[in-house]
């Protein structure tokens, strides 16, 4: 369950949040939300496929760790640890030929899933 963002100051440990994806098992591990955005962590292992497809909400992706080509909108772009990516809604993006496993911070605003019907 994601911290609802109640308060004017929020810290986040990685470590943590890291233990917290382990725990729920799924590709996107929710930590944040808030009323105008939410953040979590999406890991893709290594020669992984990802399965995502377009989304409602503006996006930034911010690589932890890992290196891998992401895909936007037919452009390819090598990237790894330290990359900020900038993804606007509704444009068909995925990170593929992942060759080291990928740790990535994603911002999402509004909320993920906010404007979904």
């Amino acid at each position: 369950m994601p911290n609802l963002g109640e308060g004017k100051l929020d810290v986040f440990d990685i470590n943590q949040i890291v233990e917290g994806h382990a725990a729920n098992g799924e590709l996107y591990h929710e930590f944040f939300e808030a009323k105008r955005l939410s953040v979590g962590l999406y890991v893709l292992k290594s020669g992984a496929a990802d399965p995502q497809t377009p989304h409602t909400e503006d996006e930034i992706y911010y690589v932890v760790s890992g290196k891998a080509t992401i895909e936007i909108d037919g452009e390819h772009r090598t990237i790894g640890p330290g990359a900020v990516i900038y993804v606007g809604e509704h444009v068909d993006h995925r990170f593929h030929t992942i060759t080291e496993d990928l740790n990535v911070i994603v911002v999402f605003a509004p909320p993920r899933h906010s404007l979904r019907t």
